[in-house]
């Protein structure tokens, strides 16, 4: 390993499990709380130019709206920063996994307001922000399970960022275009 600071280097293929490397490919390389914090500004600047219809817009039927996705990056950067913080405490119990299509359809956010669920995004990234700047640089190579897979509290990191990044770039392409 480098002797660069642990949240400076993109994990290990063992850090995670293969479905993950989707979103960690998507992240640049770099301080990664850096960029999660950069992505505040890039994900609510993109999703305040949109109105309330657009909001509730699904290019399918059976596609989420723009509110359950944001709904859903939430949902989940609070999971992703959950397994981070009792990973990196050193907690060893497994970590079960959740069923996102059940967590969007019990998340009630198309009644809500696209405004809304935005600033809550921003304020949960802001709380990750915070959780991954106190993180001990060696607690950021500890590994749990989580999902009944091995992660590392780096791989959680990026993966958070590229879920995120993921989503947005679907918003873009697919609800934009």
């Amino acid at each position: 390993m480098s002797s660069a600071a642990p949240a400076t280097i993109v994990p290990d293929p063992s850090e995670f499990a293969p479905y993950y490397g989707r979103y960690i490919s998507l992240v640049e390389k770099g301080d990664i709380v850096h960029t999660l914090e950069k992505q505040i500004g890039d994900t609510v600047a993109l999703l305040s130019g949109l109105s309330e219809r657009q909001g509730d817009h699904r290019y399918a039927p059976d596609k989420w709206s723009v509110k359950q996705i944001v709904g859903h990056l939430t949902d989940g950067e609070r999971i992703f920063s959950y397994r981070a913080l009792r990973i990196a405490r050193a907690d060893q119990t497994p970590i079960e996994g959740f069923e996102q299509d059940d967590y969007v359809r019990a998340g009630g956010f198309d009644a809500r307001k696209l405004s809304d669920l935005v600033e809550e995004f921003a304020a949960v990234r802001k709380a990750t922000v915070l959780l991954l700047r106190g993180i001990e640089p060696s607690a950021w190579l500890h590994r749990g399970v989580a999902n009944k897979n091995e992660i590392s509290v780096r791989a959680l990191a990026y993966i958070t960022a590229g879920h995120e990044l993921h989503h947005r770039g679907v918003i873009k392409e697919k609800y934009l275009s």
